[in-house]
């Protein structure tokens, strides 16, 4: 039989593969595997009419050979040579097969062409081409996209917008220089609220979820509201960290804060093996220009960095900045609850506005936070609740030990954070009393914040 013409299909690939941004062989293999399923459609619409049965796996011996230059496509059937024939669609005779191959054997495979007539192919085959060709072709999408960007998954990309659907922006990212762009959305909650999302205005995108499988609307998922991201932008701007010579061990970020009179706000805790280098001042850098940088790239959030202490007390003090802690009182060691004393005129400043900086202090020290005033802290009876509280543990577990908390203030430690650093994302909630705010915010001296 004579092949099945296609005109313009050398043109239709070329078309199809750069709006698609898929390789030409991609698009073919598409291509091959809709007009099989047209084929199979077209095979169908004749076994029902005739009353044959036959099962979903009929035509798994049924090909399609597509043919560019000559514009057209033939269909290929594998067929077992037998005695006798019970399927003509799986079997051919011997003896009809020998007027041809003389050499053929019985249990032997041929390869024949049964491509239908150019006018058999029928308007419902053609659209099942078409409907399984746009599936197969965003088959292959997701298949590249998943296959280029999931070893950049957890990094920073640059991002163009693109356009806005319902709370969404779409943008535009690539993985490499000279690659294709790819569609990304950036959601609702992971925008920031100083952002102007204009059309062609370009950011920098943690890339945060790379979709597989079936999926509606675009495969990339991206943030500005992940932590990640200030700790790529740190990490780029101060060379202490690329070199490992200072390290990030927490961060706690609030990006999007319950109230619009509360601005977004990170907390960054870093640290130092080597003892001539302030970590510090390397990532505030000089007159506050690495910091500046990342507050730029972030339209003007507010950033704390610290030092990490291995010390509770004193890393929960540092947490508080810029608010000068008098002391801390570590409570419950298991359940790590804290009073952290302060004088009258630092109260507000500890817990920070509707409570962000007490939280975000809870957050990255995973210490449950009381703030307190020192002149009315009256530490004999927090003793005695805290030793019926202890008791009442000793009835429950006789096997407990409970020790009495004793007054600690902040203190400088050399020891390494390895022994007791929290992880780099790990969120607690401050803790609130009956009295005070629930919640802490910023530190000791040894800490630095900018605000743009």
């Amino acid at each position: 039989m004579s092949m099945v013409q296609l005109p313009g299909l050398a043109e239709m690939i070329n078309v199809i593969s750069r709006e698609r941004n898929l390789p030409k062989p991609a698009v073919q293999a598409a291509l091959q595997e809709a007009l099989l399923k047209g084929y199979e459609r077209y095979r169908r619409t004749l076994l029902l009419d005739s009353g044959a049965q036959f099962d979903e796996e009929y035509f798994y011996n049924f090909d399609v050979e597509l043919d560019v230059e000559e514009e057209g496509f033939l269909v290929l059937a594998t067929k077992m040579i037998v005695d006798e024939v019970e399927s003509t669609d799986h079997q051919i005779a011997l003896t009809e097969v020998r007027e041809v191959a003389p050499e053929a054997q019985l249990g032997d495979t041929v390869v024949l062409d049964v491509t239908p007539e150019q006018n058999e192919f029928g308007r419902m085959a053609a659209i099942q081409t078409k409907q399984v060709l746009s599936q197969k072709l965003r088959d292959q999408q997701r298949k590249l996209i998943q296959e280029e960007f999931q070893d950049l998954e957890k990094t920073v990309l640059q991002a163009r917008v693109l356009r806005f659907e319902r709370r969404s922006v779409i943008m535009a990212v690539t993985s490499a220089f000279g690659q294709p762009e790819v569609e990304a959305e950036l959601p609702k909650r992971e925008q920031l609220p100083n952002d102007n999302y204009r059309a062609n205005a370009t950011f920098k995108v943690f890339l945060k979820r790379v979709a597989d499988g079936p999926h509606r609307g675009p495969q990339l998922v991206v943030s500005r509201a992940d932590a990640g991201l200030v700790v790529y932008l740190f990490a780029n701007e101060v060379p202490e960290i690329e070199d490992e010579v200072v390290r990030i061990v927490a961060v706690a970020r609030e990006a999007n804060p319950p109230s619009r009179q509360v601005g977004p706000r990170t907390k960054i805790a870093v640290d130092t093996l080597e003892r001539d280098v302030d970590p510090v001042g390397a990532c505030i850098g000089a007159r506050g220009s690495r910091i500046q940088a990342v507050v730029n790239e972030l339209r003007g959030e507010k950033i704390d960095v610290i030092r990490w202490s291995p010390d509770p007390a004193t890393y929960i003090a540092n947490a508080l900045s810029p608010a000068r802690v008098d002391a801390v009182r570590l409570i419950d060691t298991e359940e790590r609850q804290a009073h952290v004393l302060v004088a009258e005129d630092q109260l507000s400043l500890a817990i920070g506005k509707e409570g962000q900086n007490v939280r975000l202090a809870a957050r990255l020290t995973g210490w449950k936070i009381d703030i307190k005033d020192i002149a009315n802290y009256d530490q004999e009876a927090e003793d005695l609740q805290l030793s019926e509280l202890q008791a009442q543990k000793v009835d429950e577990d006789e096997t407990a030990e409970i020790e009495q908390p004793e007054l600690e203030t902040p203190e400088a430690s050399d020891a390494s954070p390895e022994s007791s650093g929290e992880a780099l994302t790990e969120e607690f909630t401050a803790h609130a009393d009956e009295e005070e705010v629930p919640e802490v915010e910023e530190a000791a001296d040894t800490s630095e914040d900018v605000e743009e």
